[in-house]
């Protein structure tokens, strides 16, 4: 497992590879839903990649809004999931994040994944909100 920030278009179109198959394919995200004016490589947003046996099989973005940190984006490919890179994400965006001066880290997570946020020391922060037709729910974290 190695992860990386994404600094150049060829990863980035990588990603968003990713998260058409999760998000779009596999859900029923909306298209124009699930890309924005983040998307890009700036000040705005961070992107990474996760590798699993040197292919690129996850992904997720920091974004600062009102000067919290909040994680968005975070998929891993179906056949790729249990294999711990979920929590491999979460560290690299964290860090991050800590590098940016957060204390604190916010993030929009899937009921169905609220455990496993937990077991990361989130903590639920909201009642179930929908967002884009799934039930999502506020989760912080103290760095």
């Amino acid at each position: 497992m190695d992860s990386k920030k994404i600094t150049n278009d060829t990863d980035l179109k990588i990603a968003f590879h990713i998260r058409k198959e999760v998000f779009i394919d596999e859900q029923g995200v909306p298209l124009e839903d699930e890309f924005d004016e983040f998307d890009t490589i700036n000040e705005l947003s961070e992107h990474i990649l996760v590798y699993y046996n040197e292919e690129p099989v996850g992904t997720g973005r920091v974004r600062w809004v009102d000067g919290l940190a909040k994680l968005e984006r975070i998929c891993i490919l179906k056949r790729y999931r249990k294999f711990g890179l979920g929590k491999v994400i979460i560290n690299v965006l964290e860090e991050i994040a800590k590098e940016n001066g957060a204390s604190q880290v916010k993030l929009h997570g899937q009921t169905h994944a609220e455990g496993f946020y937990k077991k990361l020391g989130y903590q639920t922060s909201s009642s179930i909100f929908m967002e884009d037709g799934i039930p999502h729910i506020l989760m912080i974290k103290e760095l």
